[in-house]
């Protein structure tokens, strides 16, 4: 079975609650299960990421620096991550890297020396799957509050919550539309670094309002 090199994660309404356009890393608030999913990923040898869009910076809401200080403050609360990916762009610059684009995951799936085959991206908006599709990569989405239902219903994989998406990629790519794992997660956390038994279970165009700053 093909195995999950890595995983890349949005950071906005995925690891953390969603602040929009936030400077500010006293207001970062990891959501339910990110601790124990990234942690979880690492017992297991799997390298991580963030790949976010912050147009906020190109809206003049936002410097470079105050991005760097909240990505600082996820790393600090969550991490350490491998490799941080960060578009500044707006939805109307052109770039090749703002989701759903694939550049932010092409390149950090070359920093992590992994075939987009073998990483899957985790996010909770329709871009960061389509940003997956486009590079090669599995896709899941984690819908939340503000993800559109057309946007859960076009995505390949869903999962309930961010903890039963990880432990259901641990043995390999994501397998079946809804995913679900129902192992305590002690069982999981026992066969770190070996195979398990095998249980699985911005959409094409950005949002950037008013789901907050991507």
């Amino acid at each position: 079975m093909t195995r999950v090199r890595a995983v890349l994660f949005d950071r906005d309404g995925t690891l953390v609650h969603d602040v929009p356009y936030n400077g500010d890393p006293d207001k970062v608030r990891p959501v339910d299960g990110a601790r124990e999913a990234v942690a979880l990923l690492r017992a297991h040898g799997v390298r991580t990421g963030v790949v976010t869009n912050q147009s906020g910076i190109a809206r003049g809401l936002l410097t470079d620096t105050e991005v760097r200080h909240v990505n600082q403050r996820v790393d600090e609360l969550l991490g350490p991550f491998d490799v941080f990916g960060v578009c500044p762009h707006g939805p109307d610059d052109g770039c090749r890297c703002r989701k759903p684009e694939p550049g932010l995951v092409l390149w950090a799936a070359g920093r992590l020396c992994a075939a987009p085959e073998r990483c899957v991206v985790i996010g909770d908006i329709g871009a960061d799957v389509e940003a997956a599709r486009r590079a090669g990569a599995h896709g899941i989405l984690v819908p939340n509050q503000r993800t559109r239902p057309e946007e859960t219903a076009r995505a390949d994989h869903v999962a309930p919550d961010l903890l039963t998406a990880v432990r259901a990629l641990l043995t390999g790519p994501p397998r079946g539309r809804v995913l679900v794992d129902e192992r305590p997660i002690e069982a999981a956390y026992d066969t770190a670094g070996t195979p398990d038994s095998g249980r699985h279970g911005d959409s094409g165009a950005a949002h950037d309002t008013p789901r907050g700053p991507r």
